[in-house]
């Protein structure tokens, strides 16, 4: 039983229930809402700028209004309109205003972002300031050569400064995308529109010393126009994303395809996302994602099939399914079998949704014969990436040390949750081959825990923490995930399991709550899934009585944590969004609906254990 007023605790939870409820789509899905970015409000206004910038003059003037009335008091720009101010994005919206040829009316703001620059780059030279974007990204170029791009098409890098900008290869796209491994391309296939387009005017611009790489390069141009033609979404938007898409559309008009069907299409991709308020999301949605969270927070409830009816989980059931790929992935070439981030044209598989998407369709409670085949064709597709260490990366097998590719420990728990919710609905070879692969998921996850007890995850962190990491998300979602283990499989690793719990239990705040990590201010999202994973672990009963598991410790925590949410829902303050999410080349951004659905669950499993 925990110690948290019953009442009290089942009152919040049916308001904070009934409002992720309410904030369902048309069709029974949840869609959500991002942040306004700024970076993609900036490359949005430059895309717009440089295809027809009186013509679309009020969407552009709509853009950099919303940045002026977002800068940061330091002179800069964050990813979110609440993130600190970062060089990637500040300089991207100092160029947005020289693209659109606004310097002169809008002074004061371009004059404070320079001076912000100048402090972060140590200069306003153009040598500073590619130097300081290099810095900022090391040895990956995919998002530091378009930042750099856009600058020098802006004026912002002085008169000459393509001798500056590293050349991506873009003629390597015309080879089948089976090479790319061998090529060793530094932007991966993720990234291959950027590639082409941002290749293209650097060499419109800047023609190689070497004859025959610039004629390889004069041959390839057409060849790899056709293939960007070939791997555009019908939406025009790729990967769904605004700023890659935008990237592409400044890249090509400026190097003299203004008229490119790549172009208009893009073109026709942004002004669509757009919203009321003149800004850009950093992507169109998460709707995916965030359904499969809602309906898997929802499922924990003992009366489920009464807080969606049949008819509502059956189209929930259709639509996810729907969203399975069924073929090869035209554009990234993966294998049929996963799913996407969101249901748009531009989406493309990966692990986190994939695994989110088949543990959803276990808890919808409507499994058949078709949904027993979508799932096991999902598992097959996690088991067929999984790289040689035994972790889940984020979309393919790993070959370079790219986010893209690498092993990370909460896609690889949420990988062992979706195994373990199906490990008594397959026959055998396939269970065999599944426990197989969560053996080695479980010790490359052992393998990667911090000494302290800790893991950090890939695409989430918090702005105040160290390195900007985010341990207690990564180790929540760790322990949740062992938590949907069959005890066999888990009873070789229960000190790792206890070590982590002991980390979350040292790291929680004063006021019951947790941050990103120790000492950090307490947020929704961070204590929601903290003391949901810790509940969780209360429910295996083969953990108490393990050494170094206290149960009073955990209940206490659990406890704790569960009051801190229940204070805060029943406060007047606005529930807010934290920005711990981390999008391409570590850009922050923050969902409306994670602060819902988080409490849900941990409110929801805490009611289980007082039941």
């Amino acid at each position: 039983m925990m110690d948290i007023d019953s009442d009290r605790l089942d009152e919040v939870l049916s308001v904070v229930r009934g409002r992720l409820l309410s904030m369902r789509a048309e069709r029974g899905n949840w869609q959500g809402h991002l942040s306004s970015s700024a970076l993609a409000t900036a490359t949005a206004v430059g895309a717009l700028s440089l295809t027809d910038g009186d013509g679309h003059a009020e969407l552009v003037e709509g853009g950099l209004r919303w940045l002026c009335e977002n800068v940061n008091a330091d002179g800069g720009w964050g990813d979110t309109p609440v993130s600190e101010s970062n060089i990637s994005t500040t300089v991207l919206c100092w160029a947005a205003f020289g693209l659109a040829g606004a310097d002169e009316n809008n002074s004061e703001v371009v004059a404070g972002a320079e001076a912000w620059l100048s402090n972060a780059a140590g200069g306003l030279s153009p040598g500073q300031l590619t130097d300081a974007i290099y810095r900022r990204y090391g040895d990956d170029r995919t998002f530091a050569v378009p930042i750099l791009t856009v600058c020098a098409l802006a004026g912002r890098l002085g008169d000459d400064p393509w001798g500056m900008i590293v050349p991506l290869p873009f003629e390597l796209a015309v080879f089948p995308h089976r090479l790319y491994k061998w090529l060793n391309l530094s932007v991966v296939s993720y990234a291959l529109a950027a590639l082409i387009a941002i290749g293209q005017v650097h060499f419109h611009n800047y023609k190689p010393k070497n004859w025959f790489k610039a004629l390889i390069r004069k041959v390839a141009r057409r060849r790899t126009l056709k293939k960007l033609t070939e791997i555009q979404p019908e939406n025009g938007g790729f990967l769904e994303a605004i700023t890659l898409t935008s990237f592409v559309v400044i890249s090509l008009a400026a190097a003299c395809q203004k008229g490119h069907i790549v172009t208009t299409k893009g073109i026709d991709f942004v002004r669509s996302t757009v919203r009321p308020d003149g800004s850009w999301p950093i992507d169109t949605d998460l709707a995916t994602w965030v359904t499969t969270l809602s309906v898997n927070a929802l499922s924990i409830a003992p009366d489920f099939g009464q807080v969606l009816d049949e008819e509502a989980r059956g189209g929930l059931l259709r639509w996810l399914t729907d969203q399975q790929y069924k073929e090869l992935h035209l554009y990234v070439h993966a294998d049929p079998g996963g799913w996407a981030w969101t249901d748009k044209p531009g989406g493309v598989p990966d692990a986190d949704d994939t695994a989110g998407a088949i543990i959803a369709l276990k808890n919808l409670a409507l499994v058949d014969e078709d949904v027993t085949s979508a799932a096991i064709k999902g598992l097959e597709w996690l088991m067929n990436i999984q790289n040689k260490d035994g972790g889940i990366p984020t979309f393919c097998r790993g070959w370079k040390d790219l986010p893209f590719d690498r092993s990370s420990p909460d896609l690889s728990a949420h990988t062992l949750a979706a195994m373990g919710v199906w490990a008594d609905k397959v026959d055998d070879p396939l269970a065999e081959k599944i426990r197989g692969s969560a053996k080695k998921a479980i010790e490359f996850l052992s393998r990667s825990q911090h000494a302290n007890g800790s893991w950090v995850p890939l695409w989430f962190g918090n702005e105040a923490a160290d390195y900007q990491q985010n341990p207690t998300y990564g180790t929540a979602r760790v322990l949740s995930g062992l938590a949907h283990l069959e005890e066999s499989l888990l009873v070789p690793y229960y000190s790792m399991v206890v070590d982590g719990a002991k980390f979350l239990v040292k790291i929680q705040n004063e006021d019951g709550g947790w941050g990103g990590a120790a000492g950090i201010e307490s947020s929704i999202e961070e204590t929601a899934l903290a003391a949901d994973a810790l509940a969780a672990l209360l429910g295996v009963k083969a953990l108490h009585g393990q050494d170094g598991f206290s149960v009073d410790q955990v209940e206490a925590a659990v406890e704790g944590g569960g009051q801190w949410i229940i204070d805060r829902f029943s406060s007047s303050a606005e529930i807010a969004p934290s920005p711990i999410g981390l999008y391409f080349a570590s850009l922050w951004y923050h969902e409306e609906l994670y602060p819902w659905i988080f409490a849900v669950s941990a409110l929801q499993r805490m009611a289980n254990l007082n039941e």
